[in-house]
């Protein structure tokens, strides 16, 4: 029983023994694992510090650079500015010294001209005391003439005045009737000639001097069994096609063919596509005809809208009012002496805008003003008035620039030129209508003007020949050397250009010169 009791305390206390000696060992286990845990949190915190340490190195680094490169470049900018200021200082500095030095030579300019006019006012003031003497002594000297004369004519001083007032008068009232006998005379010339300019210009507006080509249209027919169509029961189709389109319908005997006649392009090619679309259509009354003729003539306008807008772009000018665009479109069927006016208004504005660039002027307002210079042809057939005086109210009403205007008004030398561009105008109108070939005139009329124009000249004393060259566009005049000197011979070439413009009428320019040659020969034996 003790033995178990013993035995029971011993294994209690070897129990705790071994519990405590486990414990121990447990916890010695534990500081170990502790110790080794915390150093390599220690271990890691220490890595950790150090990339942190090298992380902000890096972007201190990369700060202080940043900072570096920004003040550089400001410092870089700062310097440029401040060579840039010097630069301009010195340039104001050089400036003011030159504006100094040129204030200084106009300083001594006006010291010279002072003493000038100094010196001159004391050699006016010389002639003037000089002058009042010679006064003086022609006052006494003509006191003793007219003392002398009153002694030798028997007749005072008023007597003479008296008698010599009325020889001026008589011969004054001689010369006065003379004048009035000269001016009637030169008035019913001046006025044969201008009603015959009146008269040429209305044959010119109705194209009355144009060939037959230029005033008929040939429309070809499918067969001649139309003709009965197109003229109508008792002719009323063919009266309300003229009444329409005021052009006359000519059917003939000419086989497979109409021809319609008129003196207005525009109305003609108004007829010549209205008659071919009924033609085509095959319905021709006098219902349909209207209707058609009514088409034909909103197709005519969008055409020559669209020819204005074309001529616009091909110039590469700004763009225009729609009404001067159609305007435009409507010179191509109006010609002035055989050339058509649009194509002569395109020339016009090339030739211009050429010569505008080499003059350093505007060249699209000069191409512009060359081609709206005869804008007043499109209207001049149906409205009173000029092309010049109708160009300027329509390029007025639809605000064209102020050099088109005065090119309009001054290109005939109507009204005064106001700017150069006209100047170009006037040129580039005469170049174009004086180049060969561009007016069209019949071999008749050509050598009938160029014999009249040689017998002008050859009216004048001391001409012996003279010769139209270049299609009358100039005449050389060749004169006798004993008769006619020099300054004969410019006075002569004057007399003659100014005879030519009052007698003939011809397009464009023509040229005069007066040829005077001495040859002296010897012979050498």
């Amino acid at each position: 029983m003790d033995y178990i009791y013993v035995y029971t305390i011993v294994i209690i206390v070897v129990a705790l023994v071994l519990g405590y000696v486990l414990a121990y060992l447990s916890f010695k286990s534990k500081i170990g694992n502790a110790d080794i845990i915390s150093k390599k949190l220690i271990d890691d915190a220490k890595r950790d510090v150090d990339a942190l340490k090298k992380d902000f190195e890096v972007e201190r680094l990369k700060e202080e650079n940043a900072l570096k490169d920004e003040f550089n470049k400001k410092r870089s900018k700062l310097e440029s500015e401040i060579d840039t200021q010097k630069n301009r200082n010195h340039k104001k500095e050089l400036q003011l010294k030159d504006f100094e030095n040129q204030l200084k030579s106009k300083e001594g300019q006006l010291k010279k001209h002072e003493r000038e006019i100094r010196s001159k006012e004391q050699s006016f003031k010389d002639k003037e005391r000089y002058l009042e003497v010679k006064t003086n002594e022609i006052e006494k000297n003509l006191s003793k003439s007219i003392e002398s004369l009153e002694k030798i004519s028997g007749m005072s001083q008023e007597e003479a005045l008296e008698y010599l007032k009325s020889k001026l008068i008589n011969k004054a009232k001689d010369s006065a009737a003379q004048t009035i006998k000269e001016i009637k005379d030169q008035a019913k010339e001046t006025g044969d000639k201008e009603a015959k300019e009146i008269v040429v210009s209305a044959i010119q507006r109705t194209a009355a001097d144009h060939s037959a080509d230029t005033t008929v249209s040939v429309i070809n027919l499918p067969n001649d069994d139309i003709k009965g169509r197109i003229i109508g029961r008792e002719g009323r189709n063919i009266r309300s096609f003229e009444q329409a389109t005021g052009i006359e319908l000519i059917v003939d005997d000419t086989p497979g063919a109409v021809v319609i006649s008129g003196f207005d392009p525009f109305r003609r090619s108004i007829a010549k596509n209205a008659l071919e679309a009924l033609i085509e259509d095959g319905r021709i009354h006098p219902g349909k005809i209207e209707e058609v003729v009514e088409r034909a003539k909103k197709d005519m306008d969008q055409h020559i809208k669209e020819l204005g807008q074309d001529t616009i772009i091909d110039l590469n000018l700004k763009k225009a009012h729609p009404e001067m665009l159609k305007l435009l479109g409507r010179l191509h069927y109006r010609t002035s002496y055989g050339q058509n006016v649009l194509l002569h208004s395109i020339e016009c504005a090339k030739l211009c805008a050429l010569m505008a660039a080499e003059l350093g002027y505007d060249t699209k307002e000069a191409a512009r003003a060359g081609l709206f210079h005869d804008i007043g042809k499109a209207v001049d057939q149906y409205q009173e008035g000029t092309h010049v005086e109708l160009g300027l109210e329509l390029a007025k009403k639809y605000k064209e620039s102020k050099y088109v205007l005065n090119a309009i008004a001054s290109h005939h030398e109507d009204y005064p030129i106001a700017h150069p561009i006209s100047s170009l105008v006037m040129a580039a109108d005469a170049i174009s209508s004086s180049r060969p070939g561009a007016r069209r005139e019949t071999l008749g009329n050509y050598l009938q003007r160029i014999e009249k124009l040689e017998n002008v000249a050859l009216e004048y004393e001391g001409v012996t020949k003279a010769f139209a060259i270049h299609a009358g566009r100039e005449i050389r005049v060749l004169v006798e050397n004993d008769s006619v000197n020099d300054a004969r011979a410019d006075l002569l070439a004057s007399e003659i250009a100014e005879k030519i413009e009052n007698e003939m009428q011809y397009p464009g320019h023509i040229k005069v010169t007066v040829i005077r040659e001495y040859r002296a020969q010897g012979v050498a034996k």
